[in-house]
């Protein structure tokens, strides 16, 4: 079984944000998201791999293959085309959550968002939440 190559490191979040971020406005918003991120999970920014930013993690176990791993419960990165928010399940039960949200792409268990402001806060913060309770009944919590 292949080793998973996206793992918790020690790289500075910040220094990322700063040097990966290349607009003022995906680095203002990448800010912000760590504020609400760490606000609604109480853990600490942490990097994941070389580009993404996670708050807190779980153990899973593949439901099709033998893979298992830890992974951030939510988290985002800065990308250049796009700031990709990891924060939905994927699961069509939680389709209902992104009626309101506002505008967005969507990857199977993705969104991308060009800024913080396209999106409705108040149904981003529900979303979050119903995210890791979904996660947390799931796989337990960490």
């Amino acid at each position: 079984m292949a080793e998973l190559k996206t793992k918790q490191t020690e790289q500075n979040v910040h220094d990322f944000i700063y040097s990966f971020s290349d607009t003022e406005q995906k680095q203002k918003d990448s800010f912000d998201l760590l504020v609400l991120m760490e606000e609604i999970t109480e853990c600490k920014p942490k990097m994941w791999g070389t580009s993404m930013i996670g708050f807190g993690k779980y153990h899973y176990k593949s439901d099709r293959s033998k893979q298992e791993g830890d992974w951030p419960l939510i988290g985002f990165s800065p990308r250049k085309a796009a700031i990709s928010l990891y924060v939905f399940t994927g699961i069509s039960e939680h389709d209902y959550l992104l009626n309101n949200l506002g505008k967005f792409k969507r990857g199977k268990a993705c969104l991308y968002i060009k800024k913080l402001s396209d999106i409705n806060q108040v149904e981003l913060v529900k979303l979050i939440k119903e995210t890791i309770k979904y996660l947390e009944l799931k796989y337990g919590k960490n």
